[in-house]
């Protein structure tokens, strides 16, 4: 039996010790990088170059070994250096080189990174599963309207942003399903410009992601990952033109680089590490929870998989499997890390507690194990997606159930939503005026005007009518 994953009893040291790291988890938005700053610049100095180990050495000069730090770094050289600075820090954190004429991926290049593609697979993706994402996704339009008053109006224009970047995470695996997800979301809100960006490394690991960009006719892809495309896309450079707003997950240098840029730029949201709650009762198959626990928890080792219940037995039954289930996964080690840091089963004194548990962690994923799943669902209010039942596993979700599998983290699915067709438009007021809809409506504008103490405008109102 692995101790991997606890058993915590609510009320016990271990539990409050395990809620302590779950919220310093949710709560992290920095991270120290310990010697690796070190070996970077050792590597550089090591390389025969003297350009770059001029541009490390003065990169790292009086620089704190932290995350925040190293990517207010970035956003600087590129801001002062343009695609040079991209150039220099992909080469410095990806470890290769980088000329300027290939930050842009061509359309020769993606044909050769297609190269052995499964075509069955391929066909899956374009012929199946992103019809299915496109019809969820074509529900969620919505139209310009307007209300008629006195021969004026006022409405909203719905519009599509000009421009987006889409960032597709590399790192310790490709996520082909990510281009899928935020691209159709992208199109459907008719954006005009769509460019991508990910790490040099995640094109030439994966085929599908290739043959995909290839088969959506995306023109624009750059081989830029990290804190550097989020600075290129939202700062723009001679190679790379900015975008109006960045989505996509990414690592914690990503998403610090998406929160000190908005503003600047639009982002969907300054996205955490990935998470799953799972509540189940003694009614549950063992091996369906214990394997969507694990499912979570391979994404890395700052992943949660968290399962509730409120039966003890049927507790040791899901450590057993996750024990069983994880000996020949092929990221066990990742898992290990996963669910000893931030796993576990909390076992409750009843369902209803339970639910209000789940709500309190507001997880990204929701998964519903439960007799009367149906109508347990209803009691949860704070989950970026539920899943209900056991035919509803959170990886169906992340490929091909429909819905977008870019999803509020660490809490704030209390007031964050999924990745939507919204999140690729901007509602813009407009307001058509007429003599009798003014008139109509002046001497109360005017009188809120003087009671702020802004006499120019109740002139201005006034002005028309004199």
């Amino acid at each position: 039996m692995t101790d991997t994953l606890n058993i915590y009893e609510v009320g016990s040291d271990e539990f409050t010790a395990f809620q302590r790291r779950l919220a310093a988890r949710a709560l992290s938005d920095d991270m120290s990088l310990g010697g690796k700053p070190g070996e970077l610049l050792q590597r550089a100095q090591d390389s025969g170059d003297s350009e770059f180990a001029a541009f490390a050495t003065a990169f790292y000069e009086g620089l704190a070994h932290t995350a925040r730090a190293t990517v207010e770094r970035v956003i600087q050289r590129v801001e002062t250096m343009g695609d040079e600075g991209v150039r220099q820090c992909a080469r410095l954190f990806d470890g290769q080189e980088l000329p300027t004429a290939r930050i842009q991926v061509n359309k020769l290049d993606l044909m050769k990174g297609a190269d052995g593609v499964d075509e069955a697979l391929l066909k899956q993706c374009t012929d199946e599963i992103m019809p299915r994402l496109r019809k969820f996704h074509e529900k969620q339009r919505e139209a310009s309207w307007q209300i008629d008053d006195d021969g004026g109006s006022v409405g909203v224009r719905v519009q599509p942003l000009r421009r987006v970047g889409l960032y597709i995470p590399g790192g310790t695996a490709c996520y082909p399903s990510t281009l899928m997800m935020t691209y159709v979301a992208a199109q459907v809100a008719g954006v005009e410009e769509i460019a991508v960006f990910t790490p040099p490394e995640t094109l030439e690991k994966s085929p599908l992601l290739c043959a995909l960009l290839n088969e959506l006719g995306i023109n624009e892809v750059f081989r830029v990952g990290g804190a550097q495309a989020i600075a290129a896309a939202a700062i723009g450079t001679e190679k790379i033109a900015r975008v109006d707003k960045i989505v996509g997950p990414g690592n914690i240098f990503v998403a610090i680089a998406k929160q000190m840029l908005s503003g600047r730029v639009g982002i969907d949201s300054f996205a955490g590490p990935s998470e799953i709650v799972v509540v189940f009762d003694a009614s549950s198959d063992p091996a369906l929870v214990a394997a969507d626990m694990l499912a979570q928890a391979e994404h890395d080792g700052h992943a949660a998989a968290i399962g509730i219940t409120d039966s003890a037995e049927q507790a040791e039954k899901v450590k057993a499997e996750v024990a069983k289930q994880l000996a020949d996964l092929p990221r066990k080690d990742i898992i290990e890390v996963s669910l000893r840091t931030y796993g576990g089963i909390l076992c409750v004194p009843s369902k209803g507690f339970a639910f209000r548990f789940a709500d309190s962690i507001a997880p990204e994923h929701l998964e519903l194990h439960t007799e009367d799943a149906e109508n347990d669902a209803k009691q949860i209010k704070n989950a970026g997606a539920i899943f209900i039942g056991p035919y509803a596993p959170e990886s169906f979700g992340d490929y091909n159930a429909g819905p977008n599998h870019t999803l509020p983290t660490a809490g704030s699915a209390r007031w964050a939503s999924a990745l939507s067709v919204r999140d690729f438009v901007r509602h813009v007021s407009i307001i058509r005026g007429s003599k009798e809809l003014l008139a109509a409506n002046k001497d109360a504008a005017i009188g809120l005007a003087r009671a702020e103490q802004l006499e120019a405008h109740a002139r201005s109102l006034e002005k028309r009518f004199s």
